[in-house]
Protein backbone atom coordinates (compact mmCIF):
# COMPACT_ATOMS: atom_id res chain seq x y z
CA UNK A 1 0.00 0.00 0.00
CA UNK A 2 0.94 3.75 -0.83
CA UNK A 3 0.64 6.52 1.66
CA UNK A 4 -1.87 8.15 -1.40
CA UNK A 5 -5.20 7.39 -0.50
CA UNK A 6 -6.14 7.62 -4.14
CA UNK A 7 -3.14 5.32 -4.89
CA UNK A 8 -4.23 1.65 -3.45
CA UNK A 9 -1.49 -0.43 -4.59
CA UNK A 10 1.47 -0.28 -6.70
CA UNK A 11 1.68 -4.34 -7.64
CA UNK A 12 2.60 -4.75 -11.03
CA UNK A 13 -0.39 -6.83 -11.90
CA UNK A 14 -2.83 -4.62 -10.54
CA UNK A 15 -1.51 -1.37 -12.43
CA UNK A 16 -3.51 1.50 -12.57
CA UNK A 17 -5.16 0.43 -9.24
CA UNK A 18 -6.95 3.05 -7.17
CA UNK A 19 -9.93 3.98 -4.96
CA UNK A 20 -12.48 6.57 -6.48
CA UNK A 21 -13.52 7.39 -3.02
CA UNK A 22 -12.77 10.95 -1.37
CA UNK A 23 -13.95 13.95 -3.08
CA UNK A 24 -16.70 16.32 -1.53
CA UNK A 25 -20.21 15.17 -2.55
CA UNK A 26 -22.23 18.44 -3.52
CA UNK A 27 -24.97 16.07 -1.31
CA UNK A 28 -23.59 16.51 1.56
CA UNK A 29 -20.50 14.60 2.47
CA UNK A 30 -18.13 13.06 0.22
CA UNK A 31 -17.71 9.61 -2.10
CA UNK A 32 -17.21 6.36 -0.49
CA UNK A 33 -13.29 5.32 0.20
CA UNK A 34 -12.94 1.78 0.32
CA UNK A 35 -16.09 1.35 -2.11
CA UNK A 36 -14.80 1.46 -5.71
CA UNK A 37 -11.80 0.59 -7.06
CA UNK A 38 -10.56 0.96 -10.67
CA UNK A 39 -7.55 -0.75 -12.36
CA UNK A 40 -6.26 -2.91 -15.48
CA UNK A 41 -6.93 -6.23 -15.91
CA UNK A 42 -6.18 -9.08 -13.94
CA UNK A 43 -5.19 -11.07 -16.44
CA UNK A 44 -1.62 -11.62 -15.06
CA UNK A 45 -2.66 -11.24 -11.53
CA UNK A 46 0.19 -11.99 -9.25
CA UNK A 47 0.09 -13.99 -5.57
CA UNK A 48 0.76 -10.28 -4.03
CA UNK A 49 -2.11 -9.03 -6.59
CA UNK A 50 -4.79 -11.92 -4.87
CA UNK A 51 -3.57 -10.69 -1.22
CA UNK A 52 -4.03 -6.79 -2.42
CA UNK A 53 -7.92 -7.67 -3.37
CA UNK A 54 -8.42 -9.60 -0.08
CA UNK A 55 -6.97 -7.25 1.58
CA UNK A 56 -9.30 -4.23 0.22
CA UNK A 57 -11.93 -6.81 0.80
CA UNK A 58 -13.24 -6.74 -2.98
CA UNK A 59 -16.24 -8.58 -3.70
CA UNK A 60 -17.52 -7.65 -7.14
CA UNK A 61 -15.28 -7.30 -10.10
CA UNK A 62 -16.59 -5.45 -13.18
CA UNK A 63 -14.89 -6.28 -16.49
CA UNK A 64 -15.33 -4.17 -19.22
CA UNK A 65 -13.30 -5.37 -22.00
CA UNK A 66 -15.17 -6.90 -25.48
CA UNK A 67 -15.68 -10.60 -25.36
CA UNK A 68 -12.53 -11.31 -27.44
CA UNK A 69 -10.21 -9.64 -25.23
CA UNK A 70 -11.86 -11.54 -22.22
CA UNK A 71 -10.92 -14.70 -24.13
CA UNK A 72 -7.89 -14.04 -25.33
CA UNK A 73 -6.49 -12.72 -21.65
CA UNK A 74 -9.19 -13.79 -19.13
CA UNK A 75 -8.85 -12.16 -15.92
CA UNK A 76 -7.31 -14.71 -12.66
CA UNK A 77 -10.15 -13.73 -10.21
CA UNK A 78 -9.97 -15.46 -7.15
CA UNK A 79 -12.18 -17.86 -5.79
CA UNK A 80 -15.02 -16.32 -3.59
CA UNK A 81 -15.24 -12.93 -6.45
CA UNK A 82 -18.22 -12.19 -8.43
CA UNK A 83 -17.24 -11.30 -11.50
CA UNK A 84 -19.56 -9.51 -14.25
CA UNK A 85 -18.59 -8.91 -17.98
CA UNK A 86 -19.97 -5.74 -19.55
CA UNK A 87 -18.81 -5.39 -23.19
CA UNK A 88 -19.01 -1.92 -23.39
CA UNK A 89 -17.87 -1.85 -27.06
CA UNK A 90 -19.77 -4.73 -28.48
CA UNK A 91 -21.38 -2.43 -30.81
CA UNK A 92 -18.37 -0.57 -31.88
CA UNK A 93 -16.93 -0.51 -35.69
CA UNK A 94 -13.20 -0.59 -34.89
CA UNK A 95 -11.05 2.09 -36.52
CA UNK A 96 -7.46 1.59 -37.48
CA UNK A 97 -5.76 2.69 -34.00
CA UNK A 98 -5.78 -0.39 -31.76
CA UNK A 99 -5.06 -2.74 -35.01
CA UNK A 100 -2.30 -0.42 -35.78
CA UNK A 101 -0.41 -0.07 -32.70
CA UNK A 102 2.00 -2.83 -32.93
CA UNK A 103 3.07 -1.46 -36.26
CA UNK A 104 3.02 1.87 -34.80
CA UNK A 105 5.41 1.00 -32.27
CA UNK A 106 8.14 -1.05 -34.34
CA UNK A 107 7.48 1.99 -37.03
CA UNK A 108 8.29 5.50 -36.10
CA UNK A 109 7.57 6.54 -39.60
CA UNK A 110 4.03 4.82 -39.60
CA UNK A 111 3.27 6.13 -36.11
CA UNK A 112 4.06 10.02 -37.42
CA UNK A 113 1.41 9.36 -40.09
CA UNK A 114 -1.09 8.25 -38.03
CA UNK A 115 -0.79 9.92 -34.55
CA UNK A 116 1.23 13.08 -36.22
CA UNK A 117 -2.24 14.05 -38.06
CA UNK A 118 -4.64 14.09 -35.37
CA UNK A 119 -6.36 10.83 -36.17
CA UNK A 120 -5.13 9.44 -32.20
CA UNK A 121 -7.32 12.54 -30.84
CA UNK A 122 -10.35 12.10 -33.38
CA UNK A 123 -10.16 8.16 -32.67
CA UNK A 124 -10.63 8.54 -28.59
CA UNK A 125 -12.94 11.47 -29.22
CA UNK A 126 -15.52 9.43 -31.02
CA UNK A 127 -14.82 6.56 -28.28
CA UNK A 128 -15.50 8.44 -25.82
CA UNK A 129 -18.64 9.46 -27.46
CA UNK A 130 -19.47 6.20 -27.94
CA UNK A 131 -19.50 5.40 -24.33
CA UNK A 132 -22.43 7.98 -23.81
CA UNK A 133 -24.34 6.62 -26.88
CA UNK A 134 -22.93 3.45 -28.33
CA UNK A 135 -26.43 0.61 -27.25
CA UNK A 136 -23.71 -1.86 -25.72
CA UNK A 137 -22.12 1.08 -24.28
CA UNK A 138 -25.54 1.99 -22.76
CA UNK A 139 -26.39 -1.03 -21.56
CA UNK A 140 -23.23 -2.28 -19.53
CA UNK A 141 -23.16 1.01 -17.81
CA UNK A 142 -26.89 0.87 -17.09
CA UNK A 143 -26.11 -2.73 -15.95
CA UNK A 144 -23.05 -1.73 -14.13
CA UNK A 145 -24.35 1.01 -12.23
CA UNK A 146 -27.57 -0.83 -11.13
CA UNK A 147 -25.12 -3.68 -9.56
CA UNK A 148 -23.66 -1.09 -7.73
CA UNK A 149 -27.16 0.48 -6.45
CA UNK A 150 -27.17 -3.23 -4.35
CA UNK A 151 -25.29 -3.00 -1.08
CA UNK A 152 -23.49 -6.53 -1.59
CA UNK A 153 -21.91 -5.33 -4.93
CA UNK A 154 -18.85 -3.42 -2.69
CA UNK A 155 -16.33 -3.40 -2.35
CA UNK A 156 -16.39 -3.69 -5.94
CA UNK A 157 -13.38 -3.29 -8.85
CA UNK A 158 -13.92 -1.83 -11.93
CA UNK A 159 -11.39 -2.76 -14.77
CA UNK A 160 -11.07 -2.84 -18.34
CA UNK A 161 -7.60 -3.85 -20.22
CA UNK A 162 -5.67 -0.66 -19.30
CA UNK A 163 -8.28 0.91 -16.90
CA UNK A 164 -8.07 4.75 -18.60
CA UNK A 165 -10.56 4.68 -21.19
CA UNK A 166 -14.08 2.47 -20.91
CA UNK A 167 -13.24 2.49 -16.75
CA UNK A 168 -12.57 6.14 -16.91
CA UNK A 169 -15.94 6.80 -18.21
CA UNK A 170 -17.26 4.62 -15.87
CA UNK A 171 -15.63 6.49 -12.73
CA UNK A 172 -16.61 10.02 -14.19
CA UNK A 173 -20.01 9.20 -14.51
CA UNK A 174 -20.22 7.73 -11.23
CA UNK A 175 -18.15 10.66 -9.82
CA UNK A 176 -20.45 13.05 -11.14
CA UNK A 177 -23.44 11.53 -10.20
CA UNK A 178 -22.36 10.90 -6.88
CA UNK A 179 -21.93 14.80 -6.42
CA UNK A 180 -18.22 15.45 -7.09
CA UNK A 181 -16.40 18.27 -8.86
CA UNK A 182 -15.58 18.49 -12.50
CA UNK A 183 -12.41 18.73 -11.15
CA UNK A 184 -11.77 16.24 -9.06
CA UNK A 185 -13.27 14.15 -11.63
CA UNK A 186 -10.81 15.31 -13.71
CA UNK A 187 -8.35 14.78 -11.08
CA UNK A 188 -8.91 11.25 -10.85
CA UNK A 189 -8.83 10.66 -14.58
CA UNK A 190 -6.19 12.00 -15.14
CA UNK A 191 -4.12 10.02 -12.18
CA UNK A 192 -3.43 7.29 -15.04
CA UNK A 193 -1.04 9.58 -16.72
CA UNK A 194 0.87 9.80 -13.26
CA UNK A 195 0.22 5.94 -12.21
CA UNK A 196 0.50 3.83 -15.99
CA UNK A 197 2.98 5.84 -17.90
CA UNK A 198 5.97 4.94 -15.96
CA UNK A 199 5.51 1.48 -16.63
CA UNK A 200 5.55 2.04 -20.48
CA UNK A 201 9.25 3.37 -19.82
CA UNK A 202 11.10 0.28 -22.00
CA UNK A 203 8.25 1.02 -24.77
CA UNK A 204 8.95 4.75 -25.18
CA UNK A 205 12.46 4.03 -24.55
CA UNK A 206 12.41 2.00 -27.42
CA UNK A 207 10.31 4.18 -29.32
CA UNK A 208 12.55 6.85 -29.39
CA UNK A 209 15.87 4.69 -30.29
CA UNK A 210 14.37 3.82 -32.89
CA UNK A 211 14.18 7.55 -33.86
CA UNK A 212 10.69 8.02 -32.85
CA UNK A 213 8.32 10.87 -30.60
CA UNK A 214 8.05 9.23 -27.47
CA UNK A 215 4.71 12.20 -27.45
CA UNK A 216 3.05 10.37 -29.54
CA UNK A 217 2.55 7.67 -28.13
CA UNK A 218 1.77 9.18 -25.00
CA UNK A 219 -2.25 10.05 -26.30
CA UNK A 220 -2.70 6.56 -26.77
CA UNK A 221 -1.29 4.70 -23.90
CA UNK A 222 -2.12 7.04 -21.70
CA UNK A 223 -5.40 9.92 -21.30
CA UNK A 224 -5.85 13.71 -22.08
CA UNK A 225 -8.10 15.80 -21.00
CA UNK A 226 -9.83 16.08 -24.19
CA UNK A 227 -11.15 12.52 -24.26
CA UNK A 228 -13.13 12.73 -20.83
CA UNK A 229 -14.29 16.46 -22.88
CA UNK A 230 -15.61 14.58 -25.51
CA UNK A 231 -17.73 12.29 -23.39
CA UNK A 232 -18.67 15.21 -21.18
CA UNK A 233 -19.80 17.79 -24.29
CA UNK A 234 -21.94 14.59 -25.85
CA UNK A 235 -23.93 13.96 -22.62
CA UNK A 236 -24.63 17.63 -22.63
CA UNK A 237 -25.55 17.29 -25.99
CA UNK A 238 -27.91 14.35 -25.95
CA UNK A 239 -28.79 14.69 -22.19
CA UNK A 240 -28.49 18.08 -20.60
CA UNK A 241 -27.39 16.99 -17.04
CA UNK A 242 -25.81 13.87 -15.48
CA UNK A 243 -29.20 13.18 -13.91
CA UNK A 244 -30.90 12.96 -17.25
CA UNK A 245 -28.39 10.72 -18.12
CA UNK A 246 -28.90 8.58 -15.83
CA UNK A 247 -32.74 9.25 -16.08
CA UNK A 248 -33.31 9.33 -19.45
CA UNK A 249 -30.56 7.65 -21.19
CA UNK A 250 -29.22 4.71 -18.73
CA UNK A 251 -33.40 4.10 -17.77
CA UNK A 252 -32.16 3.88 -14.00
CA UNK A 253 -35.25 4.68 -11.67
CA UNK A 254 -35.05 7.03 -9.08
CA UNK A 255 -35.59 4.58 -6.44
CA UNK A 256 -32.44 2.89 -7.71
CA UNK A 257 -30.88 6.25 -7.93
CA UNK A 258 -31.13 7.20 -4.37
CA UNK A 259 -29.71 3.62 -3.36
CA UNK A 260 -26.78 4.24 -5.51
CA UNK A 261 -26.13 7.27 -3.55
CA UNK A 262 -26.97 6.09 -0.31
CA UNK A 263 -24.52 3.17 -0.98
CA UNK A 264 -21.93 5.49 -1.96
CA UNK A 265 -21.75 8.78 -0.43
CA UNK A 266 -20.71 9.06 3.18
Amino acid sequence: MTDNPKLSSVVPSLANLRDIGGPESRFGGSVRTGAVYRSTDLASLSKEGEQTLADLAVTTIYDLRTASERETAPDRTPAGIRELGLDVLADKQYRAIPAQMQQMIADPRAASELLGSGQALEYFQGSYRDFVTLPSAVASYRQLFLDLAEPTSAPALIHCTTGKDRTGWAAAALLLFLGASKGAVFEDYLLTNTVLLPLFAPLFEKFAATGGDPTLLEGVLGVRPEYLEASLAELESVHGSIEAYFTDGLKIDQDTQTRLRGNLIG
